[in-house]
């Protein structure tokens, strides 16, 4: 990883835990992502923008395998996803083989921006739901 994206990780990390993600989980409209901790066993929430597309979540990750939450997926693929207020269980599935920047095309636009500017490294997550 290049230094400049290296910093850009840092920063944009440092305000997420600090700033951010506080402030989204507690919206009862903003999209989680609950995953289990790899190592503490504890859920995790993080804020996700995404979109349901029938029994799928469908969302990419601004900086892929270094993400917190994927590395989790990666140890315990079993998730739960907060949806409009309602919860729903799944299973994540990373697709490194899929094209996240055409993915980003087809969900929410804001979000959507917001990946790309702070991105690197971008990689396709889907959560397919139980029910």
């Amino acid at each position: 990883m290049s230094r400049q994206s290296e910093t850009k990780y840092r920063a944009v990390t440092a305000f997420q835990r600090r700033i951010g993600n506080p402030v989204l989980r507690r919206l009862p409209t903003q999209t989680l992502l609950e995953t289990t901790g790899r190592t503490s066993g504890l859920p995790r929430h993080t804020p996700v923008g995404g979109r349901r597309v029938g029994n799928s979540f469908w969302l990419v990750s601004e900086f892929g395998e270094r993400s917190q939450y994927v590395r989790n997926i990666k140890a315990d693929p079993r998730v739960r996803v907060r949806i409009r207020g309602r919860w729903h269980t799944g299973t994540a599935h990373l697709l490194p083989d899929d094209d996240p920047v055409a993915r980003l095309r087809s969900l929410p636009r804001f979000n959507s921006a917001a990946v790309r500017v702070v991105g690197a490294g971008l990689l396709t997550v889907r959560v397919d739901l139980d029910e």
